[in-house]
Formats: C-alpha cells, structure tokens, sequence
C-alpha cells in the first residue's frame, strides 16, 4: 500500500473519531438528567458540597466550549476528570485498558478458532445433518442478547471471555461458512478436489486466495464486535475493565469520561479495519 493511501486512512480516521466525539459529547449532554447526580440526594452531604457538584457540572453546559477546551487538554494528555468517580480520566483508562484488552483478546481468539474449524468441517464434510445443527446452533447464538449470554455466564460462574466468544462465533461462522461454501463450488475447485488433490492444498492453494481478502476484512469488524459485547459482559461479571466503566460513566452522564472512551473505541475499531485494508492490500498480486 502506499505511502499517500495510508496518509488517506490516518486522515479519514483523524476526521471520524473528531466527529464521532463531538456528536457523542452533543448526545449525552442533551440527555435527560444531564445536571443530576444521585450523589447529590445524600443527606450526609453539605449544602456547599451539593452546590460545588452542581457548579461542576454547570461548567459543561456549553458543549462547544466543552469539546474544544477538551480538545486542547487532550493535545497534553489531559482528558479531564472524571465527574462520578473524582480521579483523573487518563489513569481510569490505563488501569482498565488491559482488563478489558485481555477480555476482548481471548474472546476473539475463541469466536474465530470455534467458528473456522466449525465452517471448514461443514464445508468439506456436506453432510446436511451435521450442517442443520451447526446452522441452527449458531441461529441461535445470534439471538440471545449479548447481557443474557453475560448473565448465563454468571449464573454457571463460567470464564467472562467466553460470553464475548459466543458474541463473536455465530457471526464470524456464518459469513465464514458462507465464503467457503461459494468457494468450494467454483468449477477449478471441483476441478481440482476430482482430480484427487488433497484437501489441504485445495484449502491452501485454491479456497483461501478466493476467500481470504474476505476473511481479513471480517477480522478487522470482529474486533469492534467484540468491544460491544465487553460492555454488558463487564458491568454484569463484576469485571472491572473499560466496559464497565463505560456503563458506570453513562449512568452518571459523565461528559469527559464517555467522551474520552468513545474516542479511544473508534480508534481502536478504526484502526482494526484500517490494519485489515493494509494487509489485503500488501497480499494482492502486484501488476507487472
């Protein structure tokens, strides 16, 4: 790839995560009990504390004063602090980006490995039994809730990472098994499998170069899937990682901390499909 289409991506990104953060910082304060606190409700509290917390919170009114002084603090390292939690934004972050970065990883990991040797079985096996069961399964993984797998995951006190591998398995093994199955029924891959080559260098040789620049894009969104599914899976486990912290953020309405987060998962999703493009990219033949 080259060196302008590369600047191209950086600048398309750049532009997307200002946008997306402007209009995240426009929804939550436009959101209902953007001035409220429950903290505000203790009765313990003093009247100067209670009016302290709302001049605070005052001071954020004005979203456009808001994003751009946001923006110059960000320019230093500086994303504020937090409203709900009294602590710097950029030290939450770092201490709840590995929780959720191993969370996530594993998930990933999981889904893919689950549903390629799922998809590869049903592709080269056809047998329909086998098939309407792999099918039906993943159909229904595809319909429970992300917070219901989450919550099943407590109740079974089952490891976190797998809930967010069964977010990611029935849509990867779906698209995947979708690929190959098409692939599989190209007249030079009939041709080939006839002609008794081994299934694996069909696979490597003739099924893969067909589908394979789809299946890297597919990595690069499986990524932003499975940042979505930490969320409800984090705040239902009691796992302390970015997701929960998003939901602890939303529920308090608190502006520099959502905002802060919606930026780092827009990079984070942006450069996942940013990386997938690349990589398709540099694996095309070259003109001669």
């Amino acid at each position: 790839m080259s060196a302008s289409r590369i600047g191209r991506h950086l600048a398309t990104m750049l532009l997307t995560v200002l946008v997306g953060a402007f209009l995240a910082a426009t929804l939550i304060r436009l959101a209902p009990g953007f001035d409220a606190d429950v903290q505000q409700l203790d009765s313990r509290l003093s009247h100067e504390t209670v009016e302290a917390w709302r001049a605070n919170r005052a001071q954020n009114r004005n979203i456009v004063r808001f994003y751009f002084n946001y923006l110059g603090a960000a320019l230093h390292g500086d994303f504020g602090q937090s409203q709900t939690l009294n602590r710097p934004v950029r030290r939450l972050v770092a201490e709840r980006l590995p929780v959720t970065a191993r969370l996530v990883g594993w998930g990933v990991l999981l889904g893919w490995t689950l549903a390629l040797v799922l998809a590869f079985s049903v592709s080269l096996l056809r047998l329909s039994g086998f098939r309407l069961i792999a099918v039906v399964c993943a159909g229904a993984l595809l319909c429970i809730p992300s917070a219901v797998l989450a919550l099943a995951f407590v109740i079974l006190r089952a490891p976190a990472f797998l809930a967010v591998a069964l977010v990611v398995f029935p849509k990867i093994f779906s698209i995947t098994r979708n690929l190959l199955e098409k692939s599989y029924d190209l007249p030079h891959i009939v041709t080939a499998r006839a002609k008794g080559i081994s299934e694996l260098r069909v696979l490597l040789w003739h099924v893969l170069p067909v589908s394979g620049g789809q299946l890297i894009a597919l990595a690069g969104v499986s990524v932003s899937l499975a940042l979505g599914a930490s969320i409800p899976v984090e705040a239902l486990c009691g796992i302390a990682g970015l997701g929960q912290l998003a939901w602890q953020a939303a529920l308090g309405r608190d502006l520099p901390l959502l905002v802060t987060l919606t930026v780092l998962v827009t990079v984070v999703t942006l450069a996942a499909n940013m990386t997938s493009d690349i990589v398709n990219e540099s694996l095309k033949p070259r003109a001669a």
